[in-house]
């Protein structure tokens, strides 16, 4: 279960096609802004920190 404080992406430009994002100690969790109750995809915390900072390192 994830404990943190979610926040909607920076990147989440249009209602359509919003995101939130929560990143503790242990778990990361992301979901649907609009279905909140939808379900969580979750992923070990450090292996999420990991996607992230390739994302960053990729980005043109």
């Amino acid at each position: 279960m994830i404990n943190q404080t979610w926040r909607k992406s920076s990147r989440s430009g249009s209602a359509a096609q919003c995101v939130e994002l929560a990143v503790g100690e242990l778990v990361a969790g992301v979901r649907d802004t609009k279905n909140r109750d939808g379900g969580t995809l979750e992923f070990g915390a450090k292996a999420f920190r990991a996607f992230l900072a390739d994302v960053k390192r990729s980005q043109v």
